[in-house]
């Protein structure tokens, strides 16, 4: 497993003391990061340790997916979740799901992105593929809801997966707002997204023989990224918000993750922030900053000036 920098580590740190209060669910995050912590080498036995941990998480995902829930007048469109590379659809909204229901919004979280024989470590497929997905998945939580249109939050590829979903597969009707967390909207090179297998234990084992097409789809000058991107960034009808971080060490530069067009906010985290070391990672796990930012963008007539002490909301 590739080794965490020093200075990485210092960010991980700073971040993590920024953010202390961070998780709706604080003992079963602190459950798991023990868990994860405790794994043992051989990739069978990580396996096991992450599903145990997810089975874990999974319950406490009940207040999201509830595919019961109605929309109220506040906030009238679902929001659907789609998870980075390497995550899925619990562990990457362990953080943000639970802020934004008790908030009052219908949430929903899906896996995408399956390798044959690759557990839990999702977003690693074709991302044409994964945006079919996608888009079965948001049929689905329309017509549960009866919403006419969702949001969508996406984190890392799964800020930029939608876009093609709108572009190609018949999805800007069906959604009002994109919000990308650190997307690769016009994607970093294979060595940055190698950088996030320090952060999911038992992953470079799992991918070991393989080379996953989620992965080289992102490569900056992919022919997918070159369609995707071709004739502009943006589509008529959706609001888009980029949030991405200084310290982003996977999409580089932090600058190729913003969007050109109508309607686009393009936000740099330290502007909200100057304290905020919050990388690639964190902030879509983690950054309460970034959830109040994202709260904002969901309703942008009720937003309420995003800074540092959004911590502690």
């Amino acid at each position: 497993m590739l080794p965490i920098r020093p200075r990485s580590a210092l960010r991980l740190l700073s971040a993590l003391t920024l953010t202390a209060a961070l998780f709706a669910t604080p003992v079963l995050a602190d459950t798991t990061t023990a868990a994860l912590a405790k794994a043992p080498a051989s990739a069978p036995e990580v396996t096991a340790t992450i599903a145990a941990a997810t089975a874990a998480e999974a319950t406490a995902s009940s207040g999201w997916n509830n595919w019961s829930c109605k929309p109220s007048a506040a906030h009238p469109r679902p929001v659907v979740l789609v998870h980075g590379t390497l995550g899925n659809s619990i562990d990457n909204w362990l953080g943000l799901a639970p802020y934004l229901v008790k908030r009052g919004y219908c949430v929903y979280s899906l896996d995408y992105g399956q390798l044959p024989g690759v557990p839990l470590f999702y977003g690693l497929g074709s991302i044409a593929a994964s945006s079919q997905q996608l888009a079965a998945y948001v049929d689905r939580v329309l017509a549960a809801t009866g919403a006419g249109k969702v949001d969508i939050v996406g984190h890392s590829q799964g800020g930029m997966m939608p876009r093609y979903y709108m572009k190609f597969l018949g999805g800007a009707p069906k959604v009002n707002a994109l919000v990308g967390i650190a997307p690769s909207n016009h994607g970093t090179d294979l060595g940055g997204l190698l950088k996030l297998l320090p952060y999911f234990p038992g992953a470079a084992e799992a991918i070991e023989h393989l080379t996953p097409q989620g992965l080289t789809d992102q490569m900056a000058g992919s022919a997918f990224l070159t369609k995707l991107n071709a004739g502009g960034d943006t589509l008529p009808g959706v609001r888009y918000t980029v949030i991405a971080t200084k310290y982003d060490e996977v999409v580089t530069p932090y600058t190729t993750q913003f969007l050109s067009g109508p309607d686009v906010r393009n936000v740099v985290l330290q502007d909200l922030c100057p304290l905020d070391l919050s990388e690639h990672v964190l902030v879509g796990l983690t950054d309460r900053i970034v959830f109040h930012e994202t709260a904002n963008a969901l309703d942008p007539a009720h937003a309420t000036a995003t800074d540092c002490g959004d911590v502690f909301s």
